[in-house]
């Protein structure tokens, strides 16, 4: 017997997996481990956040974001700048590498969904948009325990 929430959850992580998989063999430049991506969209997103509205808004103690800070800094890809309210704080930048690198892969990564979706069968990609909003619900349920 099948547990539709198990079942769920193990094939949603594993074609997320084999998603980042066949989109990293495209990818030129160093390596980006996930939390690093998180990051960077959420920096593109929210220009000029403040590292500590990062760790909050990522669920992570500020000195991981710290860390990933230093390291996306390191790679040429995030600018860290003094905030002019409080010089005790920084506001993080996308760098125009970082931009170019997220572009690419959001493309890639939509191209490749489309070549994949087309693959299916019609009723199979009817079964996929009828899920979406059942999918979005599940999504929000999770920001706002989240956020909580």
């Amino acid at each position: 017997m099948h547990d539709l929430p198990d079942d769920f959850a193990e094939l949603l992580a594993g074609v997320h997996r084999l998603m980042r998989r066949r989109l990293r063999a495209g990818v030129t430049g160093p390596p980006i481990r996930g939390a690093q991506v998180e990051l960077l969209r959420l920096v593109d997103k929210h220009p000029g956040a403040r590292v500590s509205q990062a760790a909050e808004r990522m669920g992570l103690a500020g000195n991981t974001v710290s860390t990933l800070v230093n390291q996306l800094v390191d790679a040429g890809l995030l600018r860290r700048e003094t905030a002019a309210d409080d010089r005790r704080a920084a506001v993080l930048h996308l760098t125009p590498a970082a931009e170019r690198r997220l572009r690419d892969w959001q493309e890639r990564r939509a191209a490749l969904m489309r070549e994949q979706v087309g693959r299916l069968s019609e009723v199979d990609r009817a079964a996929l948009a009828a899920a979406v909003p059942a999918l979005r619900g599940l999504a929000r349920g999770l920001r706002e325990e989240l956020d909580a």
